[in-house]
């Protein structure tokens, strides 16, 4: 597929960098206008180094040259386990082959297969989130680092997961992903990563192919458990700690999280955790995703004695066989009552607990703090329609029936009571993005030893007429310190850095004590259910408690 990194070359100048600085001790965001910004000519000289002796690091299995922009080291698709097709596929991963001399590392790694025919159809879709995909293949665990130096300080790590269900996307598929602005505001270390996803990181073949696909159902994630194992092997030659680790992760992202709470064999590779928008509670009941599994074969036109040929198809062709098998099986999914069908993590007792996640207080997960938030208006519908704005609670309580039925009117008396200010799009918007799931999550993660804190993004982008609203993915470049650079999210500007650089020392000092709290944020305590505490986040933050608790109690 044709790389289509479409703003790369102008981040690497000022033109379009959004956030950045000429100083790894200053906060203060470059843009197009240098001037504008205070920035003496004098000071406007080169930012970009690469060259045969700069940014050049030690890993595992041999050197590695980056690059060096506004003095944030830079490494990108580091190789952290070797290609997954052919008889890797549906394995766990497998190190990455030595390599000799020095490897180039200043281009972002392989995306892992995925439907990406019309993947830019919807222009509005594209130009908000800036989609950035480049060549698809099953060669695709990769890691990318930004860093301060190249030292011995043991600065925190923060491991980002991309979003994406467990189906789409990669590490840096939204320009608000860069980890350059964090790593310099904070003096951390960042990482993204691409692993395995859908058919080809989730088919559970154990059932029928017996324990040499024992791991088939949960290749994806052990994948992220392999970039963590890099993480703690090679961080330190980047100026990493890897006993400070914290993961993070938005949408599918966050799901991945709590995903890893709950694996064995990520036990010790991670000490905090953050999900945003993205929560989970299971994996994929393991009866379900067995059955699944053997339909693939059939679909395939394969018998038990022949699960090697499936090694060998194209990976597109693949695809499409298994979303068909999906398919055929959507009387089981329902059958079986699952909250999620399809391929994702499967709770086979041996790689992913088969247990409610958080339900251990003996469980390592007791001890690792974790921030949970969500946004107001994850699914805002009159985004691109201007008509819908002009919905009554009438309309809304009809919109609603395909999803909640007979209980539709009362849930919109619930939310329009308990949020009188909101107009009735808003209350359509709240309700179809309610907080059920991050509330069932954190009060699972309120019974163990380590503290959750809760937070609700609400802040209004000036986009779209005023119709972008809260939606999901916009929070992400808040917390990275990048709304200067994923414009399309934020407008740009003072309004959208000024709770950025609330939200983002926050979660810094979250990183580097597992405690949010003296980042510039009012004081955040802890979840409980009793309380509910929850942090909004908006031009005005506050702690409230529980400010949605009557209007969720109206959804069943």
């Amino acid at each position: 597929m044709k790389s289509n990194r479409r703003n790369f070359i102008q981040k690497l100048g000022l033109g379009a960098a959004g956030v950045g600085t000429m100083g790894m001790g200053s906060a203060m965001p470059l843009t197009a206008h240098a001037q504008a910004f205070g920035i003496k000519e004098k000071d406007d000289e080169q930012i970009l180094f690469v060259g045969d002796n700069i940014a050049v690091a030690n890993t595992s299995y041999g050197k590695i040259r980056g690059y060096i922009l506004r003095g944030i080291h830079t490494f990108l698709g580091i190789p952290y386990g070797a290609d997954t097709g052919g008889e890797n596929r549906f394995m766990p991963p497998q190190k990455p082959n030595p390599w000799a001399g020095i490897k180039p590392t200043v281009w972002w790694g392989n995306t892992a297969p995925q439907i990406m025919e019309k993947r830019y159809a919807d222009q509005y879709a594209s130009f908000v989130d800036h989609w950035n995909y480049d060549d698809v293949s099953e060669d695709c665990l990769r890691i990318n680092v930004w860093t301060p130096a190249l030292d011995t300080k043991k600065r925190p790590v923060i491991v980002w997961l991309h979003g994406g269900g467990f189906v789409n996307g990669n590490g840096i598929e939204q320009d608000g992903y860069n980890g350059e602005n964090i790593s310099r505001l904070g003096d951390v270390v960042f990482c993204s990563l691409n692993h395995r996803l859908g058919s080809l990181g989730f088919t559970n073949l154990a059932g029928v192919a017996g324990s040499r696909f024992a791991a088939s159902g949960n290749v994806g994630m052990l994948d992220i458990v392999a970039a963590l194992e890099w993480v703690k092997e090679n961080i330190a030659n980047f100026g990493g700690d890897p006993g400070n680790v914290t993961i993070i992760g938005q949408s599918g992202g966050g799901a991945k999280v709590c995903t890893l709470m709950a694996m064995p064999s990520a036990k010790g590779l991670f000490h905090k955790a953050v999900a945003l928008s993205g929560t989970t509670l299971s994996g994929v009941n393991k009866e379900y995703a067995e059955k699944l599994g053997a339909v693939v074969l059939k679909e395939a036109g394969l018998g038990p004695n022949e699960v090697g040929k499936l090694q060998q198809i194209p990976w597109r062709q693949y695809i499409d066989i298994a979303n068909r098998a999906v398919a055929s099986l959507a009387d089981e999914a329902k059958r079986l009552n699952l909250q999620r069908g399809g391929y994702a993590p499967v709770a086979d007792g041996q790689f992913l607990s088969d247990k409610p996640f958080f339900s251990d207080a003996g469980h390592f997960s007791a001890d690792v703090p974790l921030i949970i938030s969500t946004t107001f208006n994850e699914f805002a519908p009159s985004r691109t329609d201007a008509s819908l704005e002009k919905v009554t609670l009438a309309d809304v309580q009809e919109k609603l029936k395909p999803r909640f039925g007979d209980k539709s009117a009362d849930i919109v008396d619930a939310y329009s009571n308990a949020f009188k200010d909101k107009k009735p799009i808003e209350i359509w918007s709240m309700i179809i993005s309610n907080r059920k799931n991050a509330i069932a999550a954190a009060d699972a993660k309120a019974s163990q030893k380590a503290p959750v804190y809760v937070a609700w993004f609400g802040w209004q982008p000036p986009l779209f007429d005023g119709r972008m609203r809260a939606f999901h993915c916009d929070d992400i470049c808040f917390w990275f310190y990048n709304t200067d650079l994923m414009l399309t999210h934020t407008g740009g500007g003072a309004r959208p850095r000024r709770l950025s650089e609330k939200m983002a020392k926050s979660f810094l000092n979250f990183v580097r004590t597992g405690n949010p709290n003296g980042g510039g944020l009012p004081a955040w305590a802890p979840y409980t259910s009793a309380k509910g505490e929850t942090m909004i986040l908006d031009d005005v933050c506050m702690l409230k408690n529980d400010p949605d608790r009557d209007a969720r109690k109206a959804i069943v």
